[in-house]
């Protein structure tokens, strides 16, 4: 239970009765509980899109879904983004890409990089069939957070201090397996097609990660909260597509 809350408190806004620094030992172990915080994000925006319903047209509760998003995060994964895509898509050495990942100054890729994934996300939680919402959006909640948990198991971090290599260096060898079980069931809240946006988070996330590494020497926290958001949208926009194909 210690690693649930330790997990929320790292991942959300949420008031956890754990409030205290998180322990470099207490992330690594935190983190085979993200997909479960992931689906409790989801079911949280979902329940107040399920409000918005009767009220809204459906452009608008897209909208207080992308906020909805946001907030409960404290923007943190889209913070991420922002930060990968300045550092990364900058024309320079990786020594340097690092030092502007770190600056706290937003520059031209990040705000682009942003503002894409915001569109994106709006769209596709627009084309999210209403009967199936609910469902769709525990699974990219559940999904997203798991993509992080595979990011930091499988590839190296950038640096030898910091989030992520807090984050790497404190699993123990269970979270990634731990993780993948609970993103399994919690899917399937999209039902079948669930499972092959799982499998899409995972090919996203190992395109991302080796596109890092062309530019860095590892992955760092914002390259984590880059995946998430990305896997985000990415699970949103292929669950449509799926449901067709095992409808059929």
């Amino acid at each position: 239970m210690t690693g649930f809350l330790v997990a929320l408190q790292f991942l959300t806004r949420i008031r956890s009765p754990v409030r205290r620094p998180i322990a470099e030992a207490d992330l690594g172990r935190s983190s085979r509980w993200f997909p479960l915080v992931g689906a409790v994000i989801g079911c949280i925006v979902a329940t107040l899109d399920a409000l918005l319903a009767p009220v809204a047209t459906p452009e608008l509760r897209a909208i207080a879904v992308v906020i909805a998003l946001a907030i409960v995060t404290g923007a943190l994964h889209l913070d991420g983004l922002m930060d990968s895509c300045d550092g990364l898509f900058a024309f320079t050495s990786p020594e340097r890409r690092l030092e502007i990942m770190r600056d706290s100054r937003v520059g031209s890729f990040a705000v682009v990089g942003a503002a894409t994934s915001l569109l994106l996300k709006y769209s596709a939680v627009l084309a999210l069939p209403g009967e199936q919402r609910f469902g769709a959006l525990i699974c990219l909640g559940a999904a997203s957070r798991w993509a992080m948990v595979f990011a930091a198991a499988r590839y190296p971090s950038a640096r030898s201090s910091g989030l992520s290599h807090a984050l790497r260096s404190s699993m123990t060898g269970r979270e990634l397996p731990i993780a993948t079980a609970l993103a399994l069931l919690l899917v399937l809240s999209a039902g079948i097609a669930g499972l092959a946006a799982l499998a899409a988070a995972g090919i996203t996330t190992i395109l991302l990660a080796r596109y890092t590494l062309t530019k860095i020497p590892g992955l760092t926290g914002d390259v984590y909260g880059a995946i998430c958001e990305i896997v985000e949208v990415t699970v949103a926009m292929v669950l449509p597509l799926l449901w067709r194909f095992t409808t059929q």
